[in-house]
């Protein structure tokens, strides 16, 4: 099993909008691929500013590459993202899980 993670940064007040967003439709795009075993949204405000962490686990890279792209250590971001976010890191990190 796969574990990638993705992270992200937002204004506070924009936190809770960006989550109904990530769960309308990154959440169910992330479901959708065959091999995705699950999708846990964590997040955390610190002052003015709200971090997310999204970790996706999946059975393969091959699961992976579906979703992502044959460059999976490349970050994907949707169209609306521009919307939230105050940057956008270009790539993910992938764990082995034991």
């Amino acid at each position: 099993m796969i574990a990638r993670l993705w992270r992200g940064v937002t204004l506070a007040e924009k936190s809770e909008a960006y989550l109904a967003f990530l769960q309308a439709r990154a959440v169910p795009d992330y479901r959708a691929i065959p091999g995705n075993l699950s999708v846990d949204i964590l997040h955390r405000t610190v002052g003015a500013i709200t971090h997310y962490l999204i970790v996706t686990r999946w059975e393969s890279r091959e699961a992976i590459a579906a979703f992502a792209g044959n460059d999976i250590a490349q970050a994907k971001y949707y169209r609306e993202d521009v919307d939230f976010l105050l940057e956008f890191e270009p790539t993910v990190e992938h764990y082995e899980v034991s």
